[in-house]
């Protein structure tokens, strides 16, 4: 719901006009209308928003962390392929020597 705020009264005080009748003085039909309905679906509708813009969002994050995750993989895969073609040199270079 919107608050109320207070709104500066202009500073020549109106009187009120009490010469209409009041609402509650008129008959008045009886509301048949279900209100637990309607807030149920302007609910439900706000939420189907909500529900798409966090499932995009959940989209995006899963595949920047399947891109992330696959750089990592490739980057320890080419680290692991360094180390070994290192320690291939290492070994020819001691038997040279040996």
């Amino acid at each position: 719901m919107a608050k109320n705020r207070k709104k500066k009264q202009p500073k020549g005080a109106v009187s009120m006009d009490v010469t209409e009748p009041k609402v509650s003085d008129l008959p008045q039909d009886m509301d048949t209308s279900e209100s637990g309905a309607k807030s149920s679906v302007s609910s439900s509708f706000n939420r189907k928003i909500k529900g798409r813009t966090m499932k995009r969002s959940k989209n995006v994050r899963k595949k920047k962390a399947i891109a992330k995750a696959i750089a990592s993989n490739e980057k320890s895969v080419e680290k692991v392929s360094k180390n070994e073609s290192k320690t291939t040199r290492t070994q020819s270079a001691k038997a040279l020597y040996d």
